[in-house]
């Protein structure tokens, strides 16, 4: 029989205390606006360089924090809010939370992408990361020697039907010894994949850094826009006036934290849950192979339980106050972080596909990157598996 588990923050639950109506909605709206304020003022103060401070970068972090919980609220609350005024403000929230999470993503992304090459190609440096690595990536053209002239081989005997200069009799006496006496230093699938994880390093660096300058620029012009400012002032009303219903002030808020939390068991029933329960069963590599550039067909009901699982995170936040934020991110953290890491790994893979994609790349760049292609949907497996391990830790503490 499964443990009772008395959770004050479950919406559930209906322990001795006030009942939280929309009066203590109000009061965490108010202080998301209030925090989202603060973290404007904080980027103000701090700039933004070509690549954007540290604290600049803390500040944008605290800004979509904070817009992530207004939005959440609106969605989760809004039938105790006005309807006009929500939908108006959700779309705008969500245009400032994305925005400015495009550069930390891309440049999460490149890091995860170039460790994952370091690990699987066994290297001593992390692939990209080098001025010949870069200059290898830039110089990779469509010639038929580029993995030999990477690797630092003699040329072949013809190149483009002209026979290459023949060496001397001594000179090949002396290299045909020193190959029966010097071994391979490597098995040909690994010198391959260390020969190409250096120019698909490069390449990804290339890419994904040019990415992330052009969200960095998009993210100041969106801060510097008019439309930006008027979601700014928007929310610094809703610091000091929260457009509540009249009945809000006498409705329990937590049947609406009910139902997100319904919507979130809901999305997770239907996951394949059992096939998750067995770790790397490559299920995430079935359309590994597809041609087509959408996301991955697999991935889009995870992705969306990861946002169900925040809207109820956030849900909990608002009915319980601060004194319960402490409970529900040590029974959820994990589940967040195993979803977390599932969409990083399906973006990573894709951006890896997309690499591979690149005209006229070595063959040696193309087997790494379609390696790192599959080691990071092993990764989407694995983040399932872990997944579902929490969800059923959850499921039996809460039954």
């Amino acid at each position: 029989m499964a443990q009772q588990h008395l959770d004050p923050t479950d919406p559930r639950s209906r322990h001795a205390g006030p009942v939280p109506t929309g009066d203590a909605l109000a009061g965490y709206l108010r202080a998301q606006a209030t925090e989202f304020l603060r973290a404007l003022r904080l980027h103000r103060e701090t700039g933004a360089g070509a690549h954007g401070s540290e604290g600049s970068a803390e500040a944008a972090r605290a800004l979509r924090r904070s817009a992530r919980r207004i939005s959440a609220g609106l969605h989760t609350f809004q039938p105790l809010l006005d309807s006009d005024w929500c939908e108006a403000m959700r779309p705008e929230l969500a245009w400032v939370s994305g925005t400015l999470a495009m550069e930390h993503a891309y440049t999460a992304r490149l890091e995860r992408l170039l460790t994952a090459l370091h690990r699987l190609s066994g290297s001593t440096a992390l692939p990209g990361q080098t001025a010949g690595a870069v200059a290898a990536g830039r110089a990779d053209a469509p010639a038929g020697t580029r993995a030999d002239a990477a690797a630092g081989a003699p040329a072949g005997p013809a190149v483009g039907g002209r026979a290459a200069p023949a060496a001397s009799l001594p000179q090949r006496a002396a290299s045909r010894d020193a190959g029966l006496r010097t071994p391979p230093a490597a098995a040909p699938e690994r010198g391959n994949l260390t020969v190409g994880a250096a120019k698909a390093g490069a390449l990804l660096d290339r890419q994904l850094t040019l990415a992330r300058t052009r969200a960095h620029s998009t993210a100041l012009q969106a801060l510097g826009s008019s439309r930006f400012h008027a979601v700014a002032d928007k929310v610094a009303v809703l610091a000091s006036e929260v457009p509540l219903t009249r009945a809000a002030g006498s409705t329990d808020l937590r049947p609406l934290a009910a139902a997100a939390q319904d919507r979130l068991t809901d999305a997770v029933t239907a996951l394949p849950l059992v096939t998750a329960g067995s770790p790397y069963n490559a299920a995430a590599l079935v359309h590994g192979l597809s041609p087509d550039t959408v996301p991955h067909p697999q991935d889009a009901p995870w992705h969306q339980v990861r946002l169900l699982l925040r809207l109820h995170r956030y849900a909990r936040e608002a009915v319980s106050g601060p004194r319960g934020n402490a409970v529900v991110d040590l029974r959820l953290l994990s589940a967040g972080r195993a979803l977390n890491r599932h969409r990083d790994a399906s973006e990573a893979a894709a951006a890896a596909a997309q690499a591979a994609r690149t005209p006229r790349i070595a063959p040696a760049t193309a087997y790494a990157l379609g390696v790192l292609h599959a080691d990071q949907r092993h990764e989407v497996e694995a983040a399932r598996f872990a997944f579902q391990q929490c969800w059923q830790k959850e499921t039996v503490r809460t039954s």
